[in-house]
């Protein structure tokens, strides 16, 4: 059965679920407020905050500007494609940006599977811990973030990726 919480950060109510995995809870999912296809929490979940407590700690100190890279365990998911993608994501340092061009000739894929990499970097179940808002168009536009663009350059800006615009 699966446990869930909810942690408030700067984008609004993140919403953590995991499943048990030896006498621990891993995460399976962790999404943003109003992001596309966010599972719902079932009525035979379990609402667990202290199962998250290692997770929520690294999210306040990723928001407070004090960690750059999450040592959060999780639970595989995914096809033997997408994994890939999310290995390639994961090695996207703090701070910069990647296209998706560029992401695609480093794992060593045809121009044409650019698409696929969209696809498989969109079906991303863990945003923020695997930093899919680290890869933008070749032409510089925010694009394809399952959470939003405005969450995407709030992140990438936090991150000092981007210069912040005066409104």
């Amino acid at each position: 059965m699966p446990s869930y919480t909810t942690i408030d950060s700067p984008l609004g109510e993140l919403l953590l679920v995991g499943e048990p995995s030896d006498g621990r809870t891993t995460l399976t999912s962790l999404s943003l407020p109003g992001q596309r296809g966010v599972p719902a929490v079932q009525s035979g979940w379990r609402r667990d905050p202290t199962a998250f407590t290692h997770v929520a700690e690294q999210l306040s100190a990723y928001f407070a500007g004090e960690l750059t890279t999450f040592d959060v365990e999780f639970t595989p998911a995914g096809s033997d494609f997408q994994r890939r993608v999310w290995r390639a994501l994961e090695a996207i340092p703090y701070g910069t940006s990647t296209t998706y061009g560029r992401l695609t000739a480093q794992l060593g894929l045809e121009r044409g599977r650019a698409q696929a990499v969209g696809a498989a970097i969109g079906a991303n179940p863990l945003l923020l811990v695997r930093p899919c808002h680290r890869v933008i168009g070749a032409d510089g536009s925010m694009r394809g973030y399952a959470g939003g663009v405005e969450a995407k350059v709030r992140l990438l800006t936090h991150e000092g990726a981007l210069q912040p615009t005066l409104a």
